[in-house]
């Protein structure tokens, strides 16, 4: 019952929300949600880094009504709905969910070993840091500049994470195109050196008729080639023998 109650009243919350927002609200969530660093799911919800699955979904569900093609005229109101259920699918997706939090993570890390660098040049801030043990620093990354710090850090350290993957890509594209290249080169060496030896195969009974000439007479006749006529080693006379001429 009490869950049922908690819904009814939520429930009731938004239709009066919905009822207060004017079009120019709606108009100007669109363009905000549309503005959004394309690589963060948090910002098109417009949620802390640390914000929760639940809280996700109680976010998505106000905004996506906010922004509803069939409750705002904007004329790109649909692509701000889509790109809000986009950001919700990763965000509760597990392994989405998990690199986006170790890249926040490592933005953290880099502000604070800036931040430490910047306190042994303030001693003042370095002794009140010592003295709270790190309720003083807790305290910073709480304040408006941190947290916009630290969201133009996130943006940095995703942007080289995307570069760094389109350029794997790409590499990968390349190395796909060289070893399918390599695979048709093969494949058509292979081709012609089947059609060679069906050739070969099939010149098979004329080069075998050809030698069977040869054995026969000896020799290959070539077509129209005059034969020379053969010695005849009996003739005492000699008559094919050419004597030298005598000069006077």
């Amino acid at each position: 019952m009490g869950e049922s109650s908690s819904s009814i009243e939520d429930d009731l919350l938004l239709k009066n929300f919905f009822a207060e927002v004017s079009e120019v609200e709606r108009d100007n969530e669109v363009l905000r949600i549309l503005g959004c660093f394309k690589l963060n799911a948090f910002e098109f919800l417009n949620l802390p880094f640390d914000s929760s699955p639940d809280e996700v979904k109680r976010q998505y569900r106000k905004l996506s009504l906010l922004v509803h093609p069939d409750k705002c005229k904007h004329p790109q109101a649909k692509e701000a709905f889509s790109a809000l259920a986009k950001a919700q699918q990763l965000l509760l997706d597990p392994e989405e969910r998990e690199y986006l939090l170790s890249q926040i993570n490592s933005a953290k890390e880099e502000l604070r070993v800036k931040r430490k660098k910047q306190l042994k040049k303030d001693n003042a801030s370095k002794i009140k840091s010592q003295v709270d043990e790190g309720k003083y620093e807790h305290q910073y990354e709480q304040s408006e500049e941190f947290q916009q710090q630290l969201k133009l850090k996130v943006r940095e350290l995703l942007t080289e994470q995307e570069w760094r993957r389109r350029k794997m890509q790409m590499r990968i594209s390349e190395e796909e195109g060289r070893l399918k290249k390599d695979e048709e080169e093969t494949k058509e060496m292979w081709k012609r050196k089947r059609e060679h030896e069906e050739q070969w195969e099939g010149t098979r009974e004329k080069r075998v008729s050809s030698w069977r000439d040869f054995m026969k007479t000896g020799k290959k006749a070539k077509k129209g080639e005059i034969k020379p006529p053969k010695l005849k080693t009996e003739d005492p006379n000699k008559s094919y023998v050419q004597r030298p001429v005598k000069r006077g």
